[in-house]
């Protein structure tokens, strides 16, 4: 299921991730600065995702799941290539990192997310500024 959910997100069949995540998925740390915070935004920050970066890949490295709880261990590669809120004007540079997603499952679609990658490898790769605290 985590597979497939990731090869429509490769393939950018947007309209296909209603089979996937459930309506009021939460996303509990934002797929992408300046995504809406209320259940189901994860559907806008996918596609803000995969507006920024085209090329864009998502490679299931590996799957551990118990009950309704599932891990993915799962290598991103892509190019910074259009509008990101963070920075707005692409660098055409390339980032290659890893990121863990723990989800839970409703009803066979995912209904929570839980995700930790390496943003500061994102970040030096794409040569953005790291984000400063209010």
């Amino acid at each position: 299921m985590i597979t497939d959910f990731f090869a429509a997100v490769n393939e950018r069949r947007l309209d296909d991730l209603g089979d996937y995540l459930t309506p009021d998925v939460v996303d509990h740390n934002k797929i992408i600065f300046g995504e809406p915070d209320e259940p189901g935004a994860a559907f806008e920050g996918i596609r803000m995702q995969l507006d920024a970066f085209d090329p864009f890949h998502i490679e299931v490295e590996e799957v551990v799941a118990e009950g309704d709880r599932l891990a993915a261990r799962i290598r991103m590669t892509g190019t910074h290539s259009g509008t990101h809120p963070r920075m707005p004007t692409p660098t055409g540079r390339s980032f290659d990192v890893e990121a863990i997603f723990l989800v839970t499952l409703r009803e066979g679609r995912i209904s929570e997310i839980r995700a930790v990658s390496d943003r500061l490898g994102l970040f030096l790769q794409l040569g953005w500024d790291w984000p400063q605290a209010d």
